[in-house]
């Protein structure tokens, strides 16, 4: 079953960089699904997105970087990505592996 705090543990990290807002749901992606540690995983979500560790909290920064690679918005507006199109975005330009992304791309046989 795993460690039952982990997930409350990454939740508290995830929610204090701000969490969609920010890049804290993907930071909280890569500890969860790549193991790493919380400074292990603001790095590299930063390095795949091109900008430094500090601009992971930054709303107005991340709201930017979100629209222009689609990988999702606290308010979407029309056009912008959103649901499983934001995961397979995310998936990509993260290289996570997301179990409804790939559930999806058998089904469909993308």
């Amino acid at each position: 079953m795993g460690d039952p705090v982990s997930m409350a543990i990454t939740h508290a990290h995830a929610s204090g960089m701000g969490g969609m807002r920010g890049a804290g749901d993907l930071v909280a992606r890569a500890q969860m699904s790549r193991g790493m540690r919380t400074w292990e995983a603001k790095e590299y979500v930063a390095e795949k997105l091109k900008i430094s560790v500090a601009d992971l909290t930054d709303p107005v920064i991340m709201t930017e970087v979100r629209e222009d690679l689609q990988i999702g918005q606290m308010t979407p507006m029309p056009g912008c990505a959103k649901g499983i199109e934001a995961k397979f975005n995310i998936a990509r330009e993260l290289d996570f592996n997301i179990n409804c992304v790939n559930r999806f791309k058998t089904r469909t046989s993308i």
